[in-house]
This record gives structure tokens, C-alpha cells and sequence, in this order.
């Protein structure tokens, strides 16, 4: 090999390894997602409400999973160009894959890696890096130092080899450098969760917080420690088994090979209990009903307009007598579990099973809480292929194809998350980077020797889906703390910024919807119709005028005085009552300002039932029968609900006649007052799925 060529195969594509800039901004989203995720599982006190708002959050697996999959992509047995090798190694941190010199010194003593591995050979000119000098254009000179134990030689090695060796990781110490940082990740985990309690406490005695602030977890926060572990080895899954299938099929040496076989054995069997466990607990009081059925692909269209092919099953388009239109049909089994209680409560809404295997079910649809039983065992036969095949070139790719794609049609027609983002990205940006990733390294086999203008080319574009993936990742969490926000200020009546109030109750709208789970062609139960807005008058109690306490005094007042028939037998006529003389207009007048329209001032005491003109009255007021002494109890169809007979046929005094209805926060309901929902066009308030208290235990 030429000198040129030599040096442009280990320095090609370095441009794209930035591991120490690129892996802590990644880490730093993904520890966002992170907390967004524990937090909406943390906060309120009522359980299926607390697992709905959790269910649509962004998933860690599903982050997780991302980073992993663009790393193990170097796991297949081909030639990879330079350029792919650099830009994987910016994720190498998300399967433990993270050198320090020190630990790989202690773990090359118990590999039994001492000076050059086996079959490699001296140490020399050539195992030596090259540092050009691009100061002189013809400067060849060799310069560096000596290639690490167990390395490969620049410019050889093969497959995860040679992704490795640019972390200076040799391939027999990658299980125990991934297992080590794996349980450092667990007690940080551990400690984190340790350290939020004792905070909290700490807090709330010191009074900066209030005492009821994530009451749910800190009186249940050792439940919230095991099922953060149980879904942290969820998450290690994948890479566990990799790793581990990856040291036994390599056995060079026999320490390695027995702290696999102990860590595959214990981690697949648990896995396998725990999720055996959680079916067990709930399909117990039941029995389980295989049938043949058919998978139907029909024609939709997608937004509205552009064309797209769905799947369904034909009994669910044969039940709610869907019209679509059919292109072909899969015959297939379907399992059905029939349960013997029909009244029991569904999987989300059962709060013991929440409690217990919330960490397993919690994600996914009413109809599909047992997804992660199907993609853990996904997931361990897509281990299988790279780790246990990587002898075999050809079945490690188009075994890994096949199982992508698999997975792919899969979820397409399960459709298992609840939350939109992780629909998003785990079906469907995640699935199709992977069939890509596979499907293109099919040209990297050895037998189709492809030429390496050409390679790089290709990787080119497997760097570009992988980006815009990985792109995609980063924007749902951005998205995903948006929300997250709206689900722990859900108990606020008022959202800042106000523009996004509309966005809030669509979103929270949306979430009531799906936690219902119904069918793709399941028709919409018709919305309740709400009646106009209405009052009716309960009761009516009479308080007394000022004339019934005068009448008395007028009768005696009238007895006592002498008649004038004199006064009496003048009576001003029709004519006259829009003259007025300059004589009387300089008299004493009575000031009328207070009265009525057509209230007579000469009057002792007065009554509206006295005027009998209907065009010189106006309309009754709050005011008017406050002062005519009637009191109206008015009941809205929001009051009446909640009220009692009893509580409407108590009396009532005229001060609270005037008090008008006003909305308070739902978070905190307000006492001696009356309050009241506004309820607009059937819809709830911003403040929507209100929460119903539960005791703590």
C-alpha cells in the first residue's frame, strides 16, 4: 500500500469525530429528557391521570435506543469507509464505550492482554500513527507513538474492530468497560433519586417549598426507586446483550467469558421473569383466544391529501362497517384475551397493576400494554446478529435487514405508543434509519468489494439519515419539555404566554381523547349537546317594604287629621300637568333623584305595583329587586349538578343576590364564596382531566 493511501485511510473523515464536543451536548439533551420524563410521572396524586400525561412524554428508551443503534451500526462485519468510523464515534458514549486509560490498563490485567495481542506483530516503524505536517506538502516522515495493547494496526482490522480502535478500546475488554460504566449509571441513578427525597424534605421543613409539593413521591419514593432501576435495565437491554454474546462468541480468554455468561444469564432470565410476571398479573382472571383473521391494507390519505396505504384488521372493518377501499390482504392469527369480569377495570385505569408494572406498560395503548414483551424479544434477536454473527458477514446484514424491517411492518400495524413523538420516532424516523443503515451496508460485503470513492460516498449518506435523525431526536425534546411544562402547570387556570393557551387546551383535549384507545375506524361517539343557557327561579320569599311598616302609622295619621273639603275639591286637569306656574316652581320641592322613574314623591312609601304604565317602568335590575325586597335564587345547569334541594331551598339573603359568579383556579378552590366552571361549547377549561385526590399511603 502506498504511503499516501496508507495516511489517507486513518485520517480520512476526521473532520466528523468531535466525540468531546458532540457527546456532552447529546448527554445534556438527553438528561433533559430525561427529567421531563420522571417529572410527569412524579407530579399529581391522582394514578391514571399521572400515567396518561407520562404516556406522552418522549421516551428515554426511545433516545436511548437512537444513539445505540447509530453506534452498533459499526458492530456489522464490513469494510466501513473512515468517514462512518469518525462520525460513530460521537455516540459510543451511549453504550458505555468510554475509554480512560487507567481502566483499561486494570481490565487488560484481567483480559490477559500483555504487550502485542495475539497474531499481531511487532512493534515498529509501521504500527506507528502518522502526524503530517501540512506545512510541507512533502513531509512523510514518520512520527507518534506506539499503537496501544490489542489495538489493530492502522489501516487493517475489520467490522466493530476498527470502530473501537479509534477509542482505543481493544474488542476483547469492550463487555467490561460497557458493564462498569453501566453500574456507575446505576448508582448515579440511585443517588439522584435518594437525593431528590432527602431535598424535598429539606426543603419543605425550611419552608421553600410547599408541604404538599410532589407529596406522591416522597411517600412513595422507594416504589419510584425500583421501577427507575427496573426501566434502567430496559434501556441497558440491548447493549447487555450485544456485548455479552459478542465476549462469548470472541472467547480468548476465559475471565471475560465468565462474567458474560453470569450477566447474560441473570439479565435475560430477569427480563423474561419480570415481563412474564406482568402478563401473569393481569390476564390471570381471564383465558387467552387464538382465531385466524386477516390483515387488510386499505387506501387513506395522509394530512388530507397526499395518498398512503393503511393496515387493519378486516373483523374490526367487518364490526364497525367501515367503508374503504381495499387493495390486498396478509392472512394471520390474531390472540385475544377474554376476561371473565367484564365490569374489571382496564389496564391504565387499574391502579394496583399501575403501581407494579407501570414501568412496563405505561407508554403504550389500552390495547397494547404488552408492546415491550414483543420489542424486548426484538431486541434480543437483533442483538443476536451482531454479536453472535460476526463471523458471517452475510448473515449478520440481511439477518439485521430482515429483522428491521420486521419490526417495521410491525409497528406500523400495532401502532403501540400513545403519545404522538414517540409514534414519531420510535416507529417511524427510528425504524426506516435502521433499514436504511442495513440496506446500504449491504454494498460494503466483502464479496462486492466495493471501491472506497465509492464507499465513502455511500457513508455519505448513511451520515446524512443518521444527522437528520438524530436532528429530528433533538427537536422532539425540545418539543417534549414544551409539553411536559403544560402537564405540570395543568392545574393553572391562567398559561403564560397567553398565545398558547389554545395549543394547551387542544393538547389536553388530545390526551382525554387517546387515553380512550378507540379504533382507527371505530366512528366518534357523538358529542353530548349542550343546552342552551337557561335559569329557573327555585324560590321566592317576600321581605318586607317600608309601607308595611308604615301602614299603621298612616291609618292613625289619616284619623287624626281634619278633612279640607276645600283642598280636596280642587283637581288639576289633563291640561295642566305640563304647566307649571312661576309661583310653585319657587317653592319647596322634594328631591326625587333616588326614586324610580315614575315613583310619586309625595308619597310616604311607595310600590311598583302602584304604576300600571308599562312604558314609564324599565326593566328589573339586581338593584330594583333588592329594594323591592325579593330575592331570586338562580341556578345555572353547571349548579345544578352539584347542588342539593336543600341547599337551594335555604333562604337566602338579599347581600348574596348581588354577587355575581366568578371563575376560580382549580389548584386552589376558594371557600365561603361561590364559584362556578364555565363550560363554552361543551369543552372544558384550560384546566382540563381535573385531578381527584387520593389518600396518601
Amino acid at each position: 500500500m502506498a504511503p499516501a493511501t496508507w495516511r489517507a485511510i486513518i485520517s480520512n473523515g476526521k473532520t466528523l469525530s468531535h466525540p468531546e464536543v458532540i457527546a456532552p451536548v447529546l448527554g445534556a439533551f438527553t438528561i433533559v429528557a430525561i427529567l421531563a420524563s420522571f417529572l410527569t410521572s412524579a407530579y399529581g396524586v391522582n394514578i391514571p391521570h399521572m400515567r396518561t400525561h407520562h404516556a406522552h412524554s418522549l421516551s428515554v428508551l426511545v433516545v436511548f435506543e437512537t444513539f445505540q443503534a447509530i453506534f452498533f451500526s459499526g458492530a456489522l462485519s464490513v469494510n466501513w469507509p473512515s468517514n462512518l468510523l469518525a462520525w460513530w464515534s460521537n455516540f459510543a458514549w451511549s453504550a458505555g464505550v468510554i475509554h480512560i486509560p487507567g481502566l483499561t490498563r486494570s481490565i487488560n490485567t484481567f483480559t490477559g492482554i500483555f504487550g502485542r495481542s495475539e497474531g499481531e506483530e511487532p512493534v515498529d516503524a509501521v504500527s506507528q500513527v502518522i502526524l503530517y505536517n501540512s506545512s510541507f506538502l512533502n513531509d512523510y516522515r514518520w512520527s507518534g507513538h506506539a499503537v496501544d495493547n490489542g489495538l489493530p494496526l492502522p489501516g487493517t482490522g475489520f467490522g466493530f474492530e476498527r470502530v473501537l480502535a479509534i477509542h482505543h478500546i481493544p474488542i476483547n475488554n469492550v463487555f467490561l468497560v460497557g458493564l462498569i460504566w453501566l453500574l456507575i449509571a446505576v448508582g448515579l441513578v440511585m443517588l439522584a433519586i435518594v437525593g431528590l427525597k432527602m431535598s424535598l424534605e429539606c426543603m419543605g421543613r425550611a419552608k421553600k417549598i410547599k408541604e404538599d409539593r410532589l407529596a406522591y413521591f416522597r411517600s412513595h419514593w422507594t416504589g419510584y426507586l425500583g421501577h427507575v432501576m427496573l426501566r434502567t435495565l430496559v434501556i441497558a437491554f440491548f447493549m447487555l446483550m450485544t456485548l455479552a454474546i459478542l465476549q462469548l462468541t470472541i472467547r480468548k480468554t476465559v475471565g471475560p467469558v465468565a462474567v458474560a455468561t453470569v450477566v447474560f444469564v441473570l439479565v435475560l432470565i430477569g427480563i423474561m421473569v419480570l415481563v412474564a410476571s406482568a402478563c401473569r398479573a393481569r390476564v390471570r382472571d381471564g383465558k387467552a383466544e387464538v382465531r385466524s383473521d386477516r390483515i387488510v391494507f386499505c387506501r387513506t390519505k395522509v394530512f388530507g391529501r397526499l395518498p398512503g396505504i393503511v393496515p387493519a384488521w378486516e373483523t374490526a372493518l367487518k364490526e364497525h362497517e367501515a367503508d374503504v377501499q381495499r387493495l390486498f390482504s396478509v392472512p394471520l392469527f390474531r390472540i385475544q384475551h377474554l376476561n371473565n369480569d367484564p365490569d374489571r377495570e382496564t389496564v391504565h385505569l387499574d391502579e394496583s397493576f399501575v403501581k407494579r408494572f407501570g414501568w412496563l406498560t405505561a407508554r403504550y395503548r389500552r390495547t397494547r400494554w404488552w408492546f415491550l414483551t414483543y420489542y424486548v424479544a426484538y431486541l434480543f434477536c437483533r442483538a443476536a446478529f451482531l454479536g453472535g454473527a460476526w463471523q458471517a458477514p452475510g448473515v449478520q446484514v440481511y439477518g439485521v435487514l430482515a429483522t428491521d424491517v420486521v419490526n417495521f411492518v410491525i409497528g406500523i400495524v400495532l401502532r403501540p405508543y400513545e403519545g404522538a413523538r414517540n409514534t414519531a420516532m420510535g416507529v417511524w424516523i427510528l425504524s426506516i434509519c435502521k433499514i436504511v443503515t442495513a440496506g446500504v451496508s449491504v454494498a460494503f460485503l466483502p464479496e462486492f468489494n466495493t471501491h472506497r470513492i465509492t464507499g465513502a460516498k455511500l457513508g455519505g449518506i448513511v451520515i446524512a439519515i443518521q444527522g437528520l435523525t438524530v436532528m429530528a431526536l433533538l427537536i422532539l425534546i425540545v418539543i417534549n419539555v414544551y409539553s411536559s411544562w403544560m402537564s405540570l402547570t395543568r392545574r393553572r387556570a391562567v398559561f403564560d404566554p397567553d398565545w398558547l393557551n389554545p395549543v394547551r387546551v387542544r393538547y389536553f383535549e388530545d390526551m382525554e381523547k387517546k387515553a380512550t384507545d378507540r379504533g382507527r375506524f371505530e366512528p366518534e361517539p357523538p358529542r353530548p349537546v349542550t343546552p342552551p343557557p337557561r335559569f329557573s327561579v327555585v324560590s321566592i320569599q317576600r321581605r318586607p317594604k317600608i309601607e308595611d311598616h308604615d301602614s299603621d302609622a298612616d291609618a292613625v295619621h289619616e284619623q287624626d287629621e281634619p278633612h279640607d273639603d276645600a283642598s280636596t275639591a280642587e283637581q288639576p286637569t289633563a291640561g295642566d300637568n305640563n304647566r307649571h306656574s312661576r309661583t310653585s316652581s319657587l317653592g319647596p320641592r322634594l328631591s326625587t333623584g333616588s326614586l324610580p322613574r315614575a315613583a310619586r314623591p309625595y308619597r310616604a312609601s311607595w310600590s311598583s305595583r302602584e304604576f300600571g304604565d308599562a312604558g314609564l317602568s324599565r326593566p328589573s335590575s339586581l338593584v330594583t329587586q333588592r329594594l323591592s325586597g325579593v330575592t331570586c335564587v338562580v341556578v345555572t345547569d353547571c349548579d345544578a349538578s352539584v347542588t342539593s334541594a336543600s341547599a337551594l331551598l335555604r333562604p337566602q339573603s338579599s347581600l348574596w343576590s348581588l354577587n355575581t359568579p366568578s371563575v376560580s383556579r382549580a389548584s386552589s378552590p376558594s371557600f365561603g364564596r361561590a364559584s362556578r366552571e364555565i363550560v363554552t361549547d361543551g369543552r372544558r377549561p384550560p384546566t382540563a382531566l381535573a385531578e381527584a385526590p387520593e389518600p396518601l399511603e
